[in-house]
């Protein structure tokens, strides 16, 4: 970056030549590509990329591994990963507790060369450090929650999901401002944290033009000239896929000519494939594991719909991924999901965990195939305009902004107040 570039406003803010503000941003979060888990590393990649792309300086600090260089320029992007202090550590918590310890150590040798202007961190994982840091380094705090353990399990019923819990309600209050991806995850935090409205600003997640590049009967021989449904996502219980099975079972029973692929990889995978055996479903669906972005793309493509059958889903940009490609695209009426798809219009909705109505849904796009492609050339349209990143990061750099400048002007109203007693 040219400082020449850069002039200094009264505040400290870095503002080029059209007044346009530009922050040094740290951004914390435990996965970042190519190390994927989740949606959660898609999502810190394409805004930091794009708040780059927008004149802020980002720095994003992650976990790393062997393989992995240690910094890195991506995209515009400064990517800085370190190893947790006790790496083989078995026990997920006491893992993501030393990937804290490091993190905050890192940041901190950072900061000797750099002036960051504030912190955004990206959900519990990296909690810990965001607090520390934002005390040491004496930084406004800017947190997004992406989910709660509270709606993923519908409540808090064991000891470790307590402890997840409790490090989301210290985050929330340390957090000098939230960013939450919908109205449903608004309402969640407002009601189970208690979170005052003025604290939350909603931003949807973004996702960037899709384009095919493969062919599905290239990559996966046995589904060549075969009709197939869509679905993808992390195999875990919440994700919903058994109704899938549930439907394809429904299906076999009446004959129907139906046949489910899912993409994705969790801890569910080998269950789900056991029950498919044992319920003698191979002729009508089959789990194939994790797909890479090409993959994915081409099998999306090739679909004749898909379904997003998830029972817990705060935003769903895997239904974006799939009506960016203009496929007609079922969800479940839940979470955020039901803020993007409107029935009949630019998807369908279903019930959650009801295999009836999601093959309700599938009957009758099947059945009107103009309706259906109708559908799914508005569902293209409505993603197009309303989740490309560079609306999403313009967002996320004036809710930066704002939250740091009512910190600044805050600690100054009350030296004002002072004063004048």
């Amino acid at each position: 970056m040219d400082n020449s570039f850069f002039q200094q406003n009264d505040l400290g803010l870095h503002t080029s030549p059209s007044n346009k503000q530009s922050l040094k941003i740290l951004m914390l979060c435990w996965e970042f590509p190519p190390n994927i888990v989740g949606g959660l590393s898609r999502h810190v990649a394409g805004l930091s990329v794009h708040l780059a792309e927008s004149g802020h300086e980002v720095h994003v600090l992650t976990a790393g591994n062997g393989n992995l260089l240690s910094d890195e320029w991506i995209k515009g992007v400064n990517v800085h990963r370190v190893k947790p202090i006790n790496e083989y550590d078995d026990n997920f918590l006491s893992w993501i507790g030393g990937l804290n310890l490091a993190m905050a150590f890192r940041a901190e040798k950072l900061s000797e060369d750099i002036h960051f202007d504030i912190i955004h961190a990206h959900d519990w994982l990296v909690g810990s450090a965001a607090i520390v840091l934002k005390e040491s380094m004496e930084l406004p705090l800017l947190s997004t929650i992406h989910a709660t353990e509270y709606g993923r399990n519908n409540g808090i019923h064991n000891e470790k999901q307590r402890f997840i819990h409790n490090q989301e309600q210290e985050l929330i209050r340390e957090s000098d401002q939230i960013i939450i991806c919908s109205e449903y995850m608004k309402n969640v935090l407002s009601t189970v944290f208690d979170t005052k409205n003025e604290k939350m600003a909603i931003i949807p997640n973004g996702i960037e033009p899709l384009k095919p590049e493969l062919k599905t009967a290239d990559i996966f021989p046995e589904l060549k000239d075969k009709k197939y449904i869509f679905s993808l996502g992390r195999i875990v219980k919440e994700k919903g896929f058994e109704t899938i099975i549930e439907a394809a079972a429904i299906a076999k029973k009446r004959k129907l000519d139906c046949f489910f692929v899912v993409a994705g990889k969790g801890p569910m995978l080998e269950t789900y494939r056991r029950q498919i055996l044992e319920l003698k479903l191979e002729s009508q669906m089959m789990f194939i594991g994790y797909v890479n972005d090409k993959e994915r793309n081409a099998l999306i493509a090739e679909s004749e719909l898909t379904v997003i059958p998830s029972l817990y889903e705060p935003f769903g940009i895997v239904a974006l991924e799939t009506m960016i490609l203009g496929k007609p695209t079922i969800v479940s009426n839940t979470g955020g999901m039901k803020g993007i798809v409107k029935h009949l219009h630019t998807g369908l909705l279903m019930t959650p965990g009801n295999a009836n109505s999601m093959l309700e849904q599938i009957d009758f796009l099947i059945e009107h195939p103009l309706k259906a492609e109708e559908i799914g050339n508005r569902g293209r349209q409505i993603v197009t305009s309303l989740y490309g990143w560079k609306r999403i990061a313009s967002q996320t750099g004036m809710v930066m902004q704002d939250t740091l400048l009512n910190k600044r002007v805050k600690p100054s109203e009350a030296n004002e107040t002072l004063n004048n007693k």
